[in-house]
């Protein structure tokens, strides 16, 4: 079986390399007017790791059988004023968070990953369920901001990418 912990640690090190040296005009820039900027990615990214899915984890684990409380991230962009946040430090406070929930994933002894409770809609939700998403949730982000920098070259170039290949 796939050690996530371990992806989830090694994935670090790829967000630090998608989200360096970028140009200060992409932190903001957005592909199209309902799409994320990268800083609204790195705003979220820090946002559910903390409070969504090592939370969402833990509480699971601890708290079997009793559904944690709701959420709407897509709330916390306003709420949390994400377009205020300063990038770089963004970027920062997601790797110690992600730092953090690697060292708290490594320290649990004999969890039981099929703790779950009940979701009206979705069913029997598990602790592994938890983690297997929040490792799926990397992989969409790292897919997002790769699309975001391609969108964002072939603004740029003012040029045909096909040649490159079909996105």
């Amino acid at each position: 079986m796939i050690d996530i912990t371990k992806q989830l640690k090694l994935n670090k090190l790829v967000f630090l390399e998608l989200l360096k040296g970028v140009d200060s005009d992409f932190i903001t820039w957005r592909p199209s007017k309902e799409k994320w900027c990268l800083l609204e990615i790195i705003c979220h990214l820090y946002d559910e790791e903390r409070d969504d899915f090592r939370f969402r984890v833990k509480w699971v684990l601890d708290n079997p059988e009793k559904p944690p409380p709701p959420f709407n991230p897509l709330d916390w962009i306003i709420e949390r004023k994400y377009m205020n946040q300063d990038y770089g430090f963004m970027v920062q406070e997601f790797i110690k968070e992600r730092d953090d929930s690697v060292l708290w994933l490594q320290s649990l002894e004999n969890a039981n990953w099929d703790n779950s409770y009940y979701h009206e809609e979705k069913g029997e939700l598990s602790a592994r369920y938890y983690l297997s998403n929040w490792l799926a949730h990397d992989y969409l982000h790292m897919r997002q901001i790769i699309k975001q920098k391609f969108d964002y070259l072939e603004y740029l170039s003012e040029s045909d990418l096909n040649y490159a290949g079909k996105w």
